[in-house]
């Protein structure tokens, strides 16, 4: 008979054991998803990030918003506003290096429910000017007053 030591023998039974383990019900019962309808809203994303997958999630989280609250442009009103590094994914010269995401963001704003701003000032700390940024984008003076402005003119709840 083959001797293992405690420890390998300690693996192989707790092995054994998961299943059950796995199959017992959890001390506090499992999640349910809650059926809340969510109506129309105005939001506004604050975006500030380094890499395309972060602005792929913001883009993802404003699309999933927009459908779930019903893509009405009447009723909803979805603001991305650009004032970071990512801003210059949506330079024109940059196209084919980052086509995906642009081709994404503004499929996107094409029913009107969600919109893209993007921060002059940023900008041209970057070398852009407006002429340089594609068309779909709309240029604010400053990106911190244009969230601001929304949250108090417009009430745009604030996303980060």
């Amino acid at each position: 008979m083959i001797k293992l030591p405690k420890f390998v023998s300690l693996v192989v039974s707790l092995q054994l054991l998961m299943p059950a383990v796995l199959a017992a019900e959890p001390p506090w019962g499992r999640a349910q998803l809650d059926p809340i309808e969510y109506k129309p809203q105005k939001v506004v994303y604050d975006v500030s990030v380094d890499t395309v997958d972060e602005v792929e999630r913001v883009l993802d989280r404003a699309s999933y918003l927009s459908i779930i609250t019903g893509a009405d442009p009447f009723e909803s009103s979805i603001v991305i506003v650009l004032h970071g590094p990512e801003l210059s994914y949506y330079a024109i010269k940059n196209y084919k290096k980052y086509q995906h995401l642009v081709d994404r963001a503004q499929s996107l704003t094409v029913g009107g429910t969600v919109r893209i701003k993007m921060c002059k000032i940023a900008a041209q700390g970057q070398g852009f000017q407006p002429e340089d940024i594609h068309g779909f984008i709309e240029m604010v003076p400053m990106g911190d007053a244009e969230i601001v402005r929304l949250q108090t003119e417009e009430a745009h709840a604030y996303m980060q």
